[in-house]
């Protein structure tokens, strides 16, 4: 038996998508126009296994949002931050805001993804920029 650690789970799927986010970014699609996110090997509305990797829009809009005043331990977030879902077409994605406070934003404000390294964790995280 060995005492070494093991190795961390890989984000199979997470990683590369991250890389593609910061550089405009993609979706699946299956062929009823049912979308979701890396990595998928079959549609979670249909169960099509005939997906297609589709752009990302540019920007999204704010579908809701949330300020946070405790942040989870070990998320590395200072407090107050604010989380959003936003809507880029067929999919949502959730990530943090950057550059406005909560009092500046709506439902359907427009923003643009980005991806940072979380301070705390090493982790990437999803970011939204105002567009």
């Amino acid at each position: 038996m060995s005492d070494a650690e093991p190795d961390p789970p890989a984000n199979t799927g997470y990683d590369e998508w991250a890389d593609a986010l910061a550089d405009g970014g993609y979706f699946v699609e299956c062929a009823n126009g049912h979308g979701s996110l890396p990595p998928r090997r079959v549609c979670p509305e249909c169960g099509s296994t005939d997906l297609s990797e589709e752009s990302l829009p540019e920007t999204g809009e704010v579908a809701t949002f949330s300020e946070v005043h405790v942040a989870p331990s070990g998320f590395g977030e200072e407090p107050p931050y604010v989380t959003a879902v936003v809507g880029f077409g067929s999919v949502r994605l959730t990530g943090i805001v950057r550059d406005l406070s909560a009092e500046e934003i709506e439902i359907g404000t427009p923003v643009r993804p980005d991806v940072e390294r979380n301070d705390a964790t090493g982790n990437r995280l999803v970011v939204f920029r105002p567009a």
